[in-house]
């Protein structure tokens, strides 16, 4: 469910003693299927605002146990009806959480230090790297040990009881960067502006303030880059398939 800050932060602020609740369950970085896509530095890199591609798609989330979450997406996206299109999406993001008394989980970002690259080569000229920020509620959870694999499995299920891809323990404990603000907001342009660039939002296929778009030297790299997206996608469905 995307909620707006307000709301998550209101929804928090009125359950503080959620917070109280045990979370030690949920302690420890969870990963999909191909074990690829993780958090931490391996996955972004803060100082240099610089995302790692993994081999594979996947999305991971680690929850710490004093209420602090991080999770990485990686979504390589076929177009069945033009293969030549396919679209890549390469999302990070950190905050808190809260666990409700009802069982739900509220995850509420650091709104500043979310960040996104989104290309769409059919589309779009360029990749473009944008601020992410999207707060998250999942209705309920459950881990336990995975009779299959043997290992400990954590299923999510999202605001309407739709379940998330299995996700499987990898580190406890997680793998995280710092849980504080790791980009503030401090230079401002005249007039009190944010120094980030906008963009109008027929621009973007998300309203996100653009942070940069990729130089010619680095569209070159882009299609070398849609190729591997483009295999790792095709890649993908055999493995979760077959």
């Amino acid at each position: 469910m995307k909620l707006s800050i307000a709301s998550a932060l209101l929804l928090g602020a009125g359950l503080t003693a959620a917070q109280t609740l045990p979370i030690t369950d949920l302690v420890g970085t969870w990963s999909s299927k191909s074990n690829s896509t993780l958090t931490g530095s391996g996955f972004y890199n803060p100082v240099d605002e610089e995302f790692t591609e993994p081999k594979h798609p996947g999305i991971s989330y680690s929850f710490s146990e004093d209420g602090f979450f991080e999770e990485s997406y990686y979504r390589a996206v076929a177009n069945p009806s033009d293969p030549r299109c396919p679209k890549g999406i390469i999302q990070w993001q950190h905050g808190s959480f809260t666990k409700q008394p009802n069982g739900s989980l509220v995850l509420v970002p650091i709104a500043v230090d979310g960040r996104q690259l989104y290309s769409d080569p059919c589309n779009y000229d360029s990749s473009i790297y944008t601020r992410y920020n999207t707060s998250e509620m999942f209705e309920r959870y459950s881990v336990y040990q995975d009779p299959y694999h043997n290992i400990t499995r954590l299923d999510l299920y999202k605001f309407d009881g739709a379940p998330l891809m299995p996700l499987y323990l990898a580190f406890s404990p997680p793998q995280m960067l710092p849980t504080t603000t790791l980009n503030p907001l401090t230079t401002a342009a005249p007039g009190g502006a944010k120094a980030t660039a906008k963009v109008k939002r027929s621009e973007l296929p998300l309203n996100h303030n653009v942070m940069m778009k990729r130089t010619p030297e680095m569209q070159r790299a882009d299609r070398w880059w849609w190729f591997g997206v483009f295999m790792t996608g095709s890649g993908a469905v055999l493995y979760f398939f077959f």
